[in-house]
């Protein structure tokens, strides 16, 4: 899936590549190692109204030696801030080369900044250069495979990065042998092996070619060859600034000259370009950071100025005042006098005063998706209302090293199983801030268990497709419990405490879909008893007492009951001599214990009545309770 902006604007015009993926290309002419160090610290790590050149991945044309590219490494490393360090800060010190390699003329090398960039393959020859004969080309063809720093080692992070300096001069003999190169660099970028196995671009990698052209014309078969639409566009390549036409000594086309700057013939042609291909120019992952009208369609550099703001494309230096003439060193509008000067410096080697401007281009690196990993909605009741979680979804693409600029927006959509819903349509989310947050809802329409996954379908090349479980249960409608307090209980207080120790037995109640969580028992108003367990040992005193049990389930639906609980005081008996029967006998023992003789009484005292004393009271009641009548 993919989403397309009419126009794409993140920090155009001659930005410090603090965030974004920058990519340079310069021919250095005549590169030995043993000059312009100084001169190339400053036109790399000069600062200008708060902006620089500060590439992250550099293509240099006309080294001369391993040991050339090794200083130039050491240069670039050790180059200071200027002009007002620490606030304009140098280099970070972490260039890094791929390796060089020694062929029939002067070479082109990368450079790569490895905080910044992994070399995924080092240089690779894709085509070989002849000295001395006039049908082939005169120098290697390379290509370097890079991706940017953090992202995952697959196609749609790669980039195949195609260096040249291809032949110079104007006959119709240099366009062929430029076409030469052209055609196998095209061929390469297709997938095709153009210089043994394994040599052809890999499938799903981005590309670009960048580097000295001597081209021109944009009508040139060398250049067309390059960017014309053919029967096989695998290989085709785009100008990010939709500028084609006769460059040379053309002063509409003043602000994109990049040779001469101290030359005598002075600015007055684009040698010096950087194509991209279509898929870095689609708006979707890795892309050029410039205004397109349409994928694949950037809209034309506005000519009227150095720094167009719908394009982050830049001739580092020309600010359009140099047209058939040296740089403008005075009052340079685009990168002040020094900066201006040093570019000018850079250009004079030991074949004199010659050479190029660097050119540059940046590149947004793609967004990163994240998501809530899973969400559960536990059980829930049959027709509950708004049962619903929050799904964050997100752009966690490395703010700190690429800058919230630098990333593309995490654009996505999203599908959900049966029994879920959530928002559709398209949504985005920038780098750098928080993440969307989603309410996802659960039908709880009918019975049963609910499971599958949200489908968040992506523009993160590593992470296209998310999947975020999610699971649920419905329930019934939770039914309330059945206390049951047990039977009524009538007990005697037999050893006349005036109190009895009872067992409350609350077993017998149930819950019909559910557990009961919480037993309660009150005597009154006063709760005597509680907790899970459905049963209570309590003292109760002699007398009526109506018990009434609550039962809590686990859905907190109550109900109660009532137990009767009655308990009597001990019985009266007037046997006592305790031999079986109430007769008179009975009487004169209990007088005899009045008295004092207690040989033949069997209670354990002679306070009959329970008056609280010891008289002829007692014997009185007990020859009533002979005689019939009830207990004192």
């Amino acid at each position: 899936m993919k989403w397309y902006l009419s126009a794409c604007v993140l920090g155009l015009g001659a930005s410090t590549a603090l965030g974004q993926l920058r990519i340079a290309t310069w021919n250095i002419s005549a590169y030995d190692g043993t000059t312009r160090a100084a001169d190339i610290q400053r036109a790399v790590y000069g600062t200008f109204n708060g902006q620089r050149m500060a590439p992250d991945v550099l293509c240099v044309q006309e080294v001369e030696s391993a040991s050339a590219l090794n200083t130039l490494r050491t240069v670039l490393n050790t180059a200071p801030g200027y002009p007002n360090p620490p606030a304009d800060p140098g280099s970070p010190g972490d260039w890094q080369i791929a390796t060089f390699v020694n062929g029939p003329d002067t070479e082109s090398v990368l450079l790569y900044r490895t905080s910044r960039v992994v070399l995924v393959r080092d240089t690779t020859i894709i085509a070989v250069g002849v000295a001395n004969d006039l049908t082939e080309q005169p120098r290697h063809t390379y290509r370097w495979d890079i991706r940017p720093y953090g992202y995952g080692a697959i196609p749609a992070n790669s980039i195949g990065v195609y260096g040249v300096h291809l032949k110079s001069g104007s006959t119709s003999d240099d366009n062929a042998r430029r076409l030469v190169e052209t055609t196998r660099i095209r061929n390469n970028a297709a997938g095709i092996d153009t210089n043994g196995p394994g040599t052809g671009l890999p499938a799903g990698y981005h590309f670009l070619v960048l580097g000295d052209f001597n081209i021109q014309t944009s009508t040139q078969s060398a250049y067309q060859q390059l960017v014309a639409s053919q029967s096989n566009n695998a290989g085709r390549f785009f100008d990010p600034i939709a500028r084609p036409g006769s460059w040379n000594n053309n002063g509409m086309f003043a602000v994109l000259h990049t040779q001469d700057p101290i030359g005598a013939g002075g600015m007055d042609d684009r040698h010096d370009q950087i194509l991209l291909s279509g898929s870095l120019l689609d708006l979707v992952g890795l892309d050029y950071v410039g205004t397109l009208s349409a994928p694949q369609t950037p809209v034309a550099w506005n000519l009227a100025t150095f720094a167009d703001p719908n394009h982050s494309y830049r001739a580092y230096g020309n600010d359009g005042t140099s047209f058939d003439a040296n740089l403008t060193i005075t009052n340079n509008q685009m990168v002040g006098s020094a900066i201006a000067q040093s570019l000018v410096n850079v250009c004079i080697s030991s074949l004199g005063p010659a050479g190029h401007l660097p050119v540059y281009l940046d590149l947004r690196v793609p967004a990163v998706a994240d998501a809530t990993p899973s969400l559960d909605f536990g059980t829930v009741v049959q027709g509950s209302p708004s049962v619903q979680r929050t799904l964050q979804v997100g752009n966690a693409g490395d703010v700190a090293r690429w800058n919230a600029s630098g990333i593309a927006a995490l654009n996505y959509s999203m599908a959900y199983p049966t029994g879920f819903a959530g928002p559709g349509g398209n949504h985005a989310d920038p780098a750098g801030g928080s993440f969307n947050a989603h309410t996802i809802f659960m039908s709880t329409a009918t019975l049963g268990p609910r499971s599958g996954s949200i489908t968040i379908t992506t523009n993160d090349p590593e992470r296209p497709t998310i999947l975020v479980p999610v699971t649920g249960m419905v329930v019934p409608p939770n039914a309330s419990p059945i206390a049951h307090a047990g039977p009524d209980q009538n007990l005697v207080d037999l050893d006349n405490s005036g109190a009895e120790l009872i067992t409350l037995d609350g077993s017998a109640s149930t819950d019909p879909d559910g557990s009961i969580v919480q037993y309660e028992w009150k005597n009154g108003a006063v709760t005597i008893a509680s907790g899970p367990s459905p049963s209570a040992n309590v003292v109760l005193a002699v007398g009526e007492h109506l018990i009434t049990l609550t039962v809590t389930d686990n859905g907190g639906l109550t109900d109660d009951d009532t137990v009767l609980i009655t308990i009597a005081p001990p019985p009266c008996d007037a046997d006592v001599n305790c031999d079986g029967a109430i007769n008179g006998l009975d009487v004169e023992v209990q007088e005899l214990a009045v008295g004092g003789d207690l040989a033949d009484y069997c209670l354990p005292e002679a306070d009959f009545n329970q008056d609280g004393a010891v008289n002829g009271l007692d014997v009185e009641a007990v020859e009533l309770v002979v005689g019939g009548a009830s207990c004192p």
